[in-house]
């Protein structure tokens, strides 16, 4: 009866983190209009500032009380999210749209072994063939319907500082995903969302002051309908509610099948882009959905059998 529940509570745990992918395939057509009309890590603090905002007044209306012992955990979340988001827009600055879309996803790889060095855990065989499918899967949804072979030609050609910083981001979003799974069973949610969301929002914008100084882009920002749309559905919905259900649910699977899972956000991208902007879905792109979603099953199956 006690293993019936463990697996009903992870099957409900995936499904809240594949909702969350969801929402985040959205924010990839929002964000890009969005972008046109504020500097971009000026859009960052906003969104994160907005929902650690509501947050902070969720929590008084819930007399919910601040437990300091969350403080430094929920600091050292918010530091690796604010590091992933920050190398990936200097690293776009640099480098392509396409190279850091599959550079990104190299989080993937990565979280196996930060779980080892973190945790001292080594994910189940199903773990690491998925995420080997799934990082195939994401080679080929990045081909942009190019040959793999001129794909694979023009990731390694030139490696510059922008895809440098792009494989930074990556591998700190992957301690962020597995720092979640050491950090939430051991204290209050709400506070660890509270301080994670607080912790980018200021130092996000710290940074588009910053930049601005040292002429990496300029500090601007023009109110369009678009923009306030964009704001609020990246505050409520990519930030506040995302990182709140990923705070309150990863804890229930493993970091690795929660990287998976993540993966399938250039899936949902490419389908919003392709009712919003029309932009099609190739051959190549449709094969490497394939490849995520096997990837995904693959390691689902393989683990349940392992527990039998």
């Amino acid at each position: 009866m006690k293993i019936k529940k463990i697996t009903e509570l992870k099957y409900f745990g995936e499904t809240a983190l594949l909702l969350m992918t969801i929402i985040w395939g959205g924010t990839f057509v929002i964000v890009k209009e969005s972008l046109n009309d504020i500097s971009s890590m000026l859009f960052i603090a906003s969104r994160f500032g907005i929902a650690s905002t509501i947050l902070f007044f969720i929590l008084r209306f819930k007399k919910i009380p601040f437990n300091k012992t969350a403080f430094l955990p929920g600091l050292i979340l918010g530091l690796f999210l604010f590091g992933g988001f920050f190398f990936q827009t200097i690293g776009l600055k640099i480098t392509t749209a396409t190279k850091s879309g599959f550079i990104t996803g190299v989080l993937i790889v990565f979280i196996p072994f930060v779980q080892i060095l973190v945790e001292k855990k080594f994910p189940s065989k199903g773990a690491w063939i998925g995420t080997l499918l799934v990082f195939l899967g994401i080679i080929f949804l990045s081909s942009g319907g190019a040959s793999i072979d001129n794909f694979i030609f023009e990731l390694g050609k030139g490696f510059n500082l922008g895809d440098f910083f792009t494989l930074v981001c990556a591998l700190l979003f992957a301690f962020q995903v597995v720092l979640i799974d050491v950090y939430t069973p051991k204290y209050e949610f709400w506070n660890l969302l509270l301080i994670q969301l607080s912790t980018v929002a200021v130092l996000s914008f710290f940074a588009s002051i910053i930049f601005s100084g040292f002429n990496i882009e300029s500090f601007h920002i023009s109110l369009t309908k678009y923009l306030i749309f964009g704001i609020l559905y990246t505050s409520l919905l990519a930030t506040l509610i995302n990182i709140g259900l990923q705070t309150k649910f990863q804890k229930m699977v493993s970091p690795t099948i929660a990287g998976i899972i993540y993966s399938f956000e250039p899936i949902f991208a490419a389908i919003f882009a392709y009712f919003l902007l029309g932009e099609k879905i190739t051959n190549f792109g449709l094969f490497g959905s394939v490849l995520i979603f096997s990837g995904l099953i693959t390691a689902e199956v393989m683990d349940k059998s392992s527990k039998k």
